[in-house]
């Protein structure tokens, strides 16, 4: 899968910043430039290292599983390791 289109990065970062306020949360001393670029990264990051993830899956779920279904995976790994709800 490709990278996300540069509107559907510039949506996920006004979804993030409208959540993160909404939770009366900050990112400090960052701009929307600085965050904005970190989107950039772990989405390039992602698309980079898509078939590493793959690879790292055990057969029979790396062939049974579809990408998206894998992709819930990894987010659900995040979510419990950072306790992020």
């Amino acid at each position: 899968m490709a990278v996300l289109l540069d509107a559907d990065r510039a949506a996920l970062s006004a979804l993030i910043q409208s959540d993160w306020s909404n939770e009366r949360d900050t990112f400090g001393a960052l701009t929307k430039a600085d965050l904005r670029a970190a989107i950039n990264a772990i989405d390039d990051w992602v698309n980079t290292n898509a078939v590493a993830f793959n690879s790292a899956i055990p057969l029979p779920a790396r062939t049974g599983l579809t990408a998206k279904q894998k992709a819930r995976f990894l987010l659900y790994v995040v979510r419990r390791r950072w306790e992020v709800s």
